[in-house]
């Protein structure tokens, strides 16, 4: 298979702007276009708990009767697992297994069914320094189109790993119309967030993709968050607290829905249901101007 790179520097002629001006990012062909399901990419700092709650929204998803499929896009592989108790082979074993001859996979070699019916899949990526993530989400996604699942899906959550400016962040951005932020009440958190809002403006002026809001996580308040949502335009779409029940779901490799209800647990699963329903009826557009550095750390109160 051969890929198209746009060349280094300013794009002219009928490609100019397709992909932003002097892009190096892998276009999307547009064949690929997932345009039977509603996709969402979920982004933010990385160890904030983007595949946390990429997964529990996942199994909200599913328990409101959707068809899920979730797109596990970084290499470290463990977007899943607490949908399917493991660690599942990534597209990219699959691959290697058939010698990259990807006509000899079937869907059961790179897709395996999780809670409640949640298909997952986990793209993996090349090893350290040898090639681009957003290859592979290509591929992975042009697999299940290939195979059809897509056709027979509801609703795809790719969980984005946390680097701001490789292929792999950006790749997912082609697909997804919606984008969401995972973020803490912390200054790294928002200033992850800042970077990202920037991202995703700069592809929404030649993809479909437009942001849905800020996913509060691990924090007890929400005050930080708040200032900048207010500052740059952003909505805070739900707001999950710093639990100890969410990080033993975690080493339990379970989903919080799978774990032994309480009071403080059926509050958590109770907005995740919410969010669900929310993001099913649809977000309003949402077009926040990102802030310069600077702005960011006066408008926390840092010197």
């Amino acid at each position: 298979m051969t890929t198209t790179v746009l060349e280094k520097g300013p794009i002219t002629g009928p490609d100019k702007g397709k992909d932003g001006e002097g892009s190096v990012q892998v276009q999307m062909d547009p064949s690929l276009a997932i345009d039977t399901a509603k996709v969402f990419a979920v982004y933010g700092k990385g160890g904030i708990g983007k595949s946390t709650t990429s997964s529990n929204l996942s199994a909200a998803f599913s328990k409101l009767g959707k068809r899920v499929v979730q797109i596990g896009c970084d290499p470290k592989h463990d977007s899943t697992f607490t949908l399917t108790g493991r660690l599942v082979p990534t597209v990219i074993d699959a691959l290697q297994e058939v010698d990259f001859h990807s006509e000899e996979l079937q869907l059961d070699d790179f897709v395996y069914e999780g809670y409640n019916g949640v298909m997952c899949v986990e793209a993996g990526g090349p090893p350290a320094g040898t090639g681009c993530g957003g290859y592979v989400v290509g591929q992975t996604v042009k697999l299940l189109k290939e195979h059809h699942l897509l056709e027979d899906t509801d609703v795809v959550i790719f969980d984005v790993l946390g680097d701001v400016v490789c292929g792999g962040f950006a790749s997912p951005l082609q697909h997804a119309d919606r984008a969401l932020i995972v973020a803490a009440n912390d200054f790294d958190s928002i200033f992850a967030m800042n970077r990202i809002v920037a991202a995703i403006k700069a592809k929404s002026k030649n993809y479909d993709v437009r942001m849905g809001g800020v996913i509060a996580n691990r924090s007890a308040a929400t005050d930080e968050i708040d200032r900048f949502n207010e500052r740059v335009g952003l909505n805070k779409l739900a707001h999950f607290p710093d639990l100890d029940v969410i990080r033993r779901s975690r080493l339990k490799k379970t989903t919080l829905f799978q774990m032994e209800e309480t009071p403080e647990l059926k509050k958590v699963t109770d907005e995740y249901l919410r969010l669900a329903a929310l993001l099913w009826a649809g977000t309003p557009v949402l077009h926040p101007e990102p802030l310069k550095d600077r702005d960011i750390f006066d408008l926390l109160g840092f010197d």
